[in-house]
């Protein structure tokens, strides 16, 4: 292949669902009172808009190679990531070659360790490595997985997160992650209402199907502890970011003080090697990084390695094609999660849905990643999108 530059990296923004699922209009069972940080003021419990979860909105990062082969990528950035690519990134990759990913990805991180580390300095960061691998298996006319060594298993299978596991059994999935809906702010009714529900789900499906909870952040130690002893009864396969990202200490004492056999799971929203250095040494069972928000897959495949010398099993937050490709290459990584973007959990529909095209799902809770270049998806042109900086 000749060596290829950068021409030109360009950011657009997107309103409405895309990267930023949360940018939901009308009823969304995603936004429907879910335990939260935020849980603790009452005016912001019932859903999650009110405090602003979607207010980044979608960021797309384009990088056009000199002979005009375009890859691109999308995570939640919205304007400030657009800023930080045009402004700042830009810098770092025009003129550079296509396959300079390391040294682009050192070069990023390094000049924004001043304002960054993580959060939305690292979406922007992970946006920009995802459209170069994009670009790089465009040019290479190869599936992003082949670019990090080929799959290792013929096929993904997955857990469906979103209201209905019930629904999600009959779709042919392994198991079904439930959003916890009642936070430690509302007392020993929310607690019990929680356990109810539970019960409820595991009634419905049966003593086989995996059942999940996701926390989001929402509890503290001696709750969380609580609620693992009381889920172990209706046999509550794992308990997900219960803790802030930051309680390394948290985690590692819940773990210690977790029902045995009950997985202790996190990492939706830490990032960088580092962050997942502390977080693996706490002994939690599953690492959950999020590969739009994390640092990209030049860092996931860090903290993948990490993982896998803890004997810890990496299980990427739901980011569809931008984690197939990297799960179905990883032995440490046995499935993978699907997230209901349907507005009742009832069906499955492409994650990212209208923002991309061809956007692959499982069938009967499988999916075979296809062999289209780059990550296989397209842009939708009907949905409208702004290039609010230049440089």
């Amino acid at each position: 292949m000749t060596q290829r530059t950068i021409k030109e990296v360009r950011a657009y923004t997107v309103r409405g669902k895309g990267a930023d699922y949360h940018d939901q209009d009308g009823y969304h069972w995603i936004d429907d009172h879910i335990a939260t940080p935020m849980s603790a003021y009452p005016e912001f419990r019932q859903s999650r808009q009110s405090f602003g979860i979607n207010v980044l909105g979608t960021l797309v990062v384009e990088i056009e190679a000199d002979d005009g082969t375009v890859g691109f990528a999308v995570t939640t950035a919205g304007e400030i990531g657009a800023w930080i690519v045009e402004k700042h990134l830009a810098r770092f990759l025009e003129g550079r070659a296509v396959t300079d990913i390391e040294r682009i990805w050192d070069q990023m991180y390094r000049s924004t360790l001043y304002y960054g580390r993580r959060g939305v300095v690292l979406n922007t960061i992970s946006g920009v490595d995802l459209a170069l691998y994009d670009l790089l298996g465009r040019l290479r006319d190869e599936p992003v997985y082949a670019l990090l060594g080929g799959p290792v298993r013929d096929e993904l299978q997955f857990y469906a997160t979103g209201a209905r596991p019930d629904r999600a059994k009959e779709l042919g999935f392994i198991g079904g992650k439930m959003p916890l809906h009642f936070s430690p702010s509302e007392g020993e009714e929310g607690f019990r209402k929680n356990i109810a529900e539970l019960a409820d789900m595991r009634e419905r499906v049966g003593d086989d199907f995996w059942l999940m909870w996701d926390c989001w952040m929402s509890l503290d130690v001696e709750y969380a502890t609580r609620l693992a002893h009381a889920a172990s009864e209706h046999g509550l396969k794992w308990l997900e970011e219960a803790l802030i990202p930051d309680d390394y200490w948290g985690y590692q004492q819940l773990k210690q003080q977790a029902p045995a056999g009950m997985l202790i799971t996190t990492g939706e929203h830490e990032a960088t090697r580092w962050g997942f250095r502390q977080l693996l040494e706490t002994g939690v069972d599953i690492i959950q990084p999020d590969v739009g928000w994390c640092g990209g897959i030049t860092e996931l495949i860090k903290i993948s390695a990490l993982a896998d010398s803890h004997g810890t099993m990496v299980v990427p937050h739901g980011s569809s094609v931008y984690s197939y490709h990297f799960v179905v290459t990883r032995t440490n990584s046995p499935f993978a999660e699907f997230l209901m973007m349907h507005e009742t959990a009832e069906e499955v529909v492409p994650m990212f849905s209208p923002l991309l095209l061809n956007e692959p799902v499982p069938v009967n809770g499988r999916l075979v990643v296809p062999e289209t270049p780059g990550f296989g998806v397209e842009l939708n042109p009907d949905v409208p999108r702004d290039r609010p900086f230049t440089h």
